[in-house]
């Protein structure tokens, strides 16, 4: 039976770490009857995280689909992690879903999981609905319900409740909540609303029509319940989806491929034997095995031989078509990455896709054996293409390999699948802070003479230097005054080249001096001795001497950083970075959240990812990027400085 765009439904499952959002997928699966028994997280056979670290963690580390047959309904449920170190796929499964079921377990209750979820379902416009698990722990979910509406949204609906040992449909059976549910479907819609003012009631149709409208536009937000362990409330959900939750038709009318096909990826994993797996879904039209098909994005024409429909991470089943509003994943592409946009015509235009929040912990990689520096560059490289929020290159200043990301957990993974997968063997360490040095003093002259007699020819340059502090920001600037010929100009940019190269290799503290002017005003030669390396040399040494002689001082790289907190938490927060040496700008207040915006030194912040989610029960968040340099304290120069000269005796 050929599936159309209206007999589909894409669902993410999103909501926070340990809620049972995988164990609920499992649960559709055996109540379809994709599975003949119930896989069980704790087991280890589950089909949704079947990486070894997600069974040995018991947790999802990243997303994967499945899609399964409801009534004749196609549902793809895209199952994603809890842990927000992996923000990426959350976000990644709730922008290419049709709605988002935020699972919520009735026991532990709301987190920080739950109002990521609901954050970007808001931001993105997805309807959303609830459900509530585990309720053969606690089956009573009032409390909870209250919690929601307090601090998710007052929008929500129950529509399911416990009873007897299972769930009961509120409007379906007599229930006390049924008149509410109704008077909330009524005021979702202007019509409605003077029907229901007329009448008293609403028909059973308007009901129906008038809650799928609802959730649709977001006024609604359903509550359901049940035990994903137990396979409470399983079926209702299913029939729920099928009934009320909104088809990729209903989202949008353009997708019978009148304009021609049109595709976007969405995920792209490895997999042993297998290669790159990319998923994707179909926009408009659509796709038959074997088609090419041309990356708008990367400019190249692919060849889709193997589609597949997937079931889990690691099983999926051939695919012969895929039509608009469905979800699949092909093997063996030539260069396709996640996002990229998909037609048969090559002038389409590539698609956006969603904003990714930027790093906020950074460490340096090493590779544990000298000399597999190319194979860790390049195993971290072919990971960084499954997760869009992690960036890794070399930084020059440092001279270290940094791997960024949200979390000390998703950089950890990220070095234990690149041992698994590449054999690369890894190491994180804390990275070195990019300071610099610069002089606060004029120093009027210094001589720098390199002289030196062998028996044959000699070396001989000599120069004399001037140097002025320049205000922040300002870099070097090389100023030549030399006149009458004392030194001849094909020797000048050697002098040039020689202070450049002392500058960066610094001099108190063997970081790079910055913010300089120097003027070369005298100097002398020698018809024979003197070369382009003498003088380099001399001006090394003079700059050298000049940096000591100029009120030397070491600069610490400062930080501007936007902090988003609840209100609540505003106090702490300030005190914290006031101990962490930053300087509050400014505050602003939004809704029941406060914005502080402040300068903080970039060696005070190594470990405020973890520490502002211990702060704020992991309901903070920041952001931070690179403001300016600022005088370092006395004493962290003067460890800066007596660091470099252990470090020079050692290697004497």
């Amino acid at each position: 039976m050929k599936i159309t765009p209206d007999k589909i439904r894409n669902i993410c499952l999103a909501g926070a770490r340990g809620a049972g959002k995988t164990q609920l997928a499992e649960a559709i699966l055996f109540a379809c009857g994709i599975t003949s028994r119930l896989n069980l997280i704790d087991k280890g056979n589950s089909l949704f995280d079947s990486t070894q670290e997600e069974i040995d963690k018991k947790m999802t580390l990243s997303l994967s689909c499945a899609g399964i047959m409801w009534r004749d309904t196609k549902i793809n449920i895209i199952d994603t992690p809890g842990e927000v170190d992996f923000l990426g796929d959350i976000i990644s499964g709730i922008y290419f879903s049709d709605a988002t079921c935020i699972v919520i377990s009735n026991d532990e209750g709301i987190s920080v999981g739950t109002y990521k979820a609901w954050e970007y379902a808001k931001k993105f416009n997805k309807p959303v609905f609830i459900f509530i698990n585990k309720i053969d722990k606690k089956k009573d979910i009032e409390e909870l319900v209250s919690k929601i509406k307090e601090e998710i949204s007052i929008d929500v609906a129950p529509c399911f409740v416990p009873s007897d040992g299972g769930v009961k449909d509120i409007l379906k059976e007599d229930d006390p909540r049924k008149e509410s549910l109704i008077e909330v479907i009524a005021s979702s819609d202007d019509e409605l609303t003077e029907k229901y003012l007329e009448r008293g009631t609403l028909s059973d149709g308007e009901i129906s029509t008038g809650f799928k409208k609802g959730i649709i536009s977001g006024r609604i937000i359903p509550i359901l319940c049940g035990s994903a362990i137990e396979g409470i409330g399983v079926k209702e959900l299913l029939d729920f989806i099928v009934e009320k939750i909104p088809s990729p038709k209903d989202i949008s009318k353009d997708l019978d491929g009148n304009g021609g096909f049109l595709a976007q990826s969405f995920k792209i994993m490895f997999e042993p034997h297998m290669g790159e797996i990319l998923y994707f879904k179909v926009l408009k039209g659509e796709l038959n095995q074997g088609e090419d098909v041309y990356n708008v994005t990367s400019g190249i024409s692919e060849r889709m031989g193997q589609i597949y429909f997937p079931v889990g991470k690691k099983q999926r089943n051939e695919a012969k078509e895929v039509v608009a509003g469905d979800i699949a994943c092909a093997l063996k592409l030539k260069g396709s990455s996640s996002f990229d946009t998909f037609s048969k015509n090559k002038e389409e235009k590539s698609l956006p896709k969603p904003e990714f929040p930027p790093p906020t912990t950074w460490m340096a990689v090493y590779a544990k054996e000298k000399g597999e520096e190319e194979k860790v560059a390049n195993s971290l490289s072919t990971l960084l293409r499954e997760d869009p929020t992690l960036r890794f290159g070399y930084n020059p200043e440092i001279k270290e390999m940094i791997l960024e990301g949200l979390g000390n957990t998703q950089l950890e993974t990220m070095i234990r699948r690149a041992k698994e997968r590449f054999s690369a063997e890894l190491q994180l360490r804390k990275p070195r802070i990019p300071y610099k040095e610069t002089i606060r003093a004029t120093v009027e002259k210094v001589e720098g003479k390199y002289k030196r007699q062998t028996g044959g020819r000699g070396q001989y340059g000599h120069v004399w230097i001037k140097l002025e502090p320049l205000p922040r920001g300002q870099g070097f600037e090389f100023v030549n005054k030399i006149v009458g010929g004392r030194i001849p100009s094909n020797y000048i940019p050697a002098v040039e080249k020689g202070l450049r190269s002392a500058m960066d290799e610094g001099v108190i503290a063997g970081y790079p001096v910055v913010d300089l002017r120097i003027t070369l005003f005298d100097g002398s030669y020698h018809e024979v001795d003197s070369s382009n390396i003498a003088f380099e040399i001399a001006a090394r040494m003079a700059l050298k001497k000049g940096v000591e002689m100029g009120s030397p001082w070491v600069l610490e790289p400062i930080m501007e950083v936007e902090v988003v907190v609840p209100e609540e938490f505003t106090g702490s927060i300030v005190g914290d970075l006031n101990g962490r040496r930053g300087r509050v700008l400014g505050m602003e207040r939004i809704g029941k959240k406060q914005i502080i915006k402040a300068h903080v030194p970039q060696k005070e912040l190594f470990t405020y990812s973890q520490d502002l989610r211990s702060m704020t029960r992991g309901l903070g968040e920041f952001k931070m990027r690179f403001s300016h340099y600022e005088e370092a304290p006395g004493n962290i120069t003067q460890e800066l400085i007596d660091e470099f000269k252990r470090k020079k005796e050692e290697n004497k």
